[in-house]
């Protein structure tokens, strides 16, 4: 049971061309994590969940966040913040989601 206590579900919000490419029926996903939830683990499991969105969020082999990509929470920009920082309480613990954008460029 003690098992059951380090378990956390996390909200995912996804922007219309990842939910489209993953093939969610909406926009909001939830994401079962064992241990800390930091972003890198989020990841990890979005795309454990979503396969097809492996190298759409981040470089298959850098782990690096795509440029065009940003996330907040609480709101707040985390997109620069390190993959093994730990994520806010709020969605940790389910209240609050992470959201991932696609940014816009040009001019």
């Amino acid at each position: 049971m003690a098992a059951d206590l380090d378990r956390h579900t996390v909200r995912v919000v996804l922007p219309y061309h990842l939910y489209t490419l993953a093939r969610c029926s909406t926009t909001e996903v939830e994401l079962d994590l064992p241990g800390p939830v930091t972003l890198a683990a989020v990841l990890d499991a979005l795309e454990a969940a979503y396969p097809m969105l492996a190298g759409a969020v981040r470089d298959r082999v850098t782990g690096q966040r795509r440029p065009l990509v940003r996330f907040y929470a609480c709101q707040d920009d985390l997109s620069n913040i390190a993959p093994d920082a730990l994520l806010p309480d709020e969605v940790a613990a389910g209240r609050e989601p992470l959201v991932v954008v696609g940014a816009i460029a040009g001019g």
